[in-house]
């Protein structure tokens, strides 16, 4: 095999993109693209169904919505796995170097373990310096939850949870996808990037409520069904990290299927129980106050160090993944030579 045709070659390279530069702001983002995308058909979809209070007619809309909803899924999903695989090949036809570039970038363009670090240092600098004004600040633009008059023990909660939460749906899921795709004919960008198309369409339309309840159905299912083996794999891998692998699957056990969600649960409590804090609680969205279910034990108090901790298990966890795809990809390479 040419060593530029080496599936784990991009990967090793995406990885390292990912790791210094993260994403850069002046540079068009997929998500970007994506979620223009998302935004554009959502309006066409709202304006085109007419407000009524008919019966017979809120129904055919209700019914509409979800059809469209399906529809959006479908085609940005497999759109964006095709467009990536398109790029790549066209690239590859040009120069192979080129094509292992461009693999690369669309490659680390689905991981977001720098994104992840800088949101946090984003948050716990001002926190550091005494300034819970700008610490809330910050924070506002990476939850959603209402941040004006949270005090330090709860913005520190805010920034451990979407550390945790958003470590399987932005650093493990997507390198799982690819590792999945690497050993096919696909290569690992069309599968990574259609996990990242069905979390963006999540986090966007994804919701219960209105005016997302239909149009969003599909997106959230799809990105449930996808997020569900690569979560539970990281949780078993936090757990065999962590020293305490009985101890931390036994609180998951326990408390992760109280979460609403089947897969963030499962990701914040592994978090939670291998550092021996606990998350959840009360959270105030726009005035209302709601409920999660709170996960693992208070053994010690979640503080900056905690944080970085976690952030350092997701970055152990995702390395030893990408070590296990190279070591697969090596033997499969020395497989031809000792036949």
């Amino acid at each position: 095999m040419n060593f530029l045709e080496n599936p784990a070659l991009p990967l090793a390279i995406a990885a390292l993109l990912d790791f210094l530069m993260g994403d850069p702001w002046n540079w068009l983002h997929p998500v970007q693209v994506m979620g223009w995308v998302i935004g554009r058909y959502s309006r066409w979809v709202q304006d085109g169904l007419h407000l009524t209070t008919e019966p017979a007619s809120v129904q055919r809309n209700l019914a509409l919505q979800r059809v469209a909803g399906g529809v959006l899924t479908v085609a940005l999903v497999l759109g964006s796995g095709f467009v990536g695989w398109l790029l790549v090949h066209l690239s590859r036809t040009i120069h192979p170097l080129l094509g292992l570039a461009i693999e690369s970038i669309l490659l680390a363009s689905c991981f977001a373990g720098r994104s992840l670090r800088d949101a946090a240092a984003d948050v716990l600098r001002p926190l550091a310096a005494g300034d819970l004004v700008q610490a809330r600040s910050h924070l506002s633009r990476y939850v959603g939850r209402d941040t004006e008059s949270l005090p330090e023990s709860e913005i520190l909660r805010a920034v451990l949870e979407t550390v945790t939460e958003n470590a399987t749906d932005g650093v493990t899921a997507p390198l799982f996808w690819a590792i999945a795709g690497s050993v096919t004919p696909l290569g690992p960008v069309p599968p990574a990037l259609g996990y990242k198309a069905a979390s963006t369409l999540d986090s966007m339309v994804g919701y219960r409520a209105a005016p997302y309840t239909y149009l969003g159905w599909a997106s959230a299912r799809l990105d449930d069904l996808l997020t569900w083996l690569p979560c539970r794999l990281t949780v078993v891998t936090i757990a065999l990290l962590s020293g305490r692998p009985r101890h931390v699957l036994k609180l998951c056990r326990r408390d992760a299927p109280q979460d609403p969600s089947p897969n963030a649960g499962w990701s914040e409590c592994a978090y939670a129980a291998a550092l021996d804090v606990q998350v959840g609680g009360q959270n105030t969205y726009r005035g209302n106050v709601t409920h999660k279910p709170l996960l693992a034990d208070p053994v010690r108090p979640i503080t900056p160090e905690r944080i970085q901790q976690a952030l350092s298990l997701t970055r152990r966890v995702f390395l030893l993944w990408l070590a296990g795809a190279i070591a697969l990809h090596h033997v499969s390479s020395l497989r031809p030579l000792l036949s």
